[in-house]
């Protein structure tokens, strides 16, 4: 009989290797987390927070988000450094604190080719591992103010329902005098956020 592989049964696992300081962990000292752009990056720094929900309503606690974007100029950086003012590539988490949100600090992407020439609007790549998800569940997270580039993007418009494309706009909030926007994923039920295929 196999059993299952901590890819297959995420729960704690994901957390322990890869959220250490949302499980209580002590953090390593270069450690792939939220803050995917620093002051001095080129751009718009923006935070990104939303909550994650089940199909019953409630919040799951202990997911965990990989995020892939690319800079304000629409270029994906492929290299990971530390040191850089932006990265393209970050992780988040809820937690049981905080009304158990994810975060990103980061910069509002700008606009990126599709293959097929088009431009598609600015958007954040999403994947979200939790219990109860065998394998990753794929999204994009796209702009409220970015209207006019939404409805030409060749991705969101293949989104035939309207209230569907919906589900992943994120609404722009300020806090504290800082640009924020928000999204909340449903995983499952009325509202569930639109996942791709990919």
């Amino acid at each position: 009989m196999l059993r299952e592989t901590a890819s297959q049964t995420a729960g704690p696992y994901v957390h322990i290797g890869l959220a250490l300081a949302a499980a209580g962990n002590p953090t390593r000292d270069e450690e792939i987390w939220n803050e995917m752009a620093k002051p001095g990056a080129e751009g718009e720094l923006i935070e990104v927070v939303g909550t994650v929900i089940d199909g019953n309503g409630d919040l799951v606690r202990d997911a965990f988000l990989e995020a892939w974007q690319a800079d304000a100029n629409g270029v994906y950086q492929p290299e990971f450094d530390l040191k850089k003012p932006f990265n393209s590539f970050g992780r988040t988490a809820t937690t049981f604190d905080h009304g158990s949100e994810w975060s990103l600090k980061t910069v509002k992407p700008g606009p990126v080719a599709h293959p097929n020439g088009q431009l598609m609007a600015p958007h954040i790549n999403l994947a979200i591992f939790a219990r109860g998800i065998n394998i990753q569940l794929q999204t994009r997270l796209y702009f409220e103010d970015e209207a006019e580039a939404n409805a030409a993007c060749p991705v969101l418009s293949r989104i035939e329902s309207p209230t569907r494309r919906q589900t992943l706009i994120a609404k722009r909030e300020e806090a504290d005098g800082k640009v924020r926007y928000r999204l909340d994923i449903r995983l499952q039920g009325e509202g569930e956020t639109v996942f791709f295929d990919f």
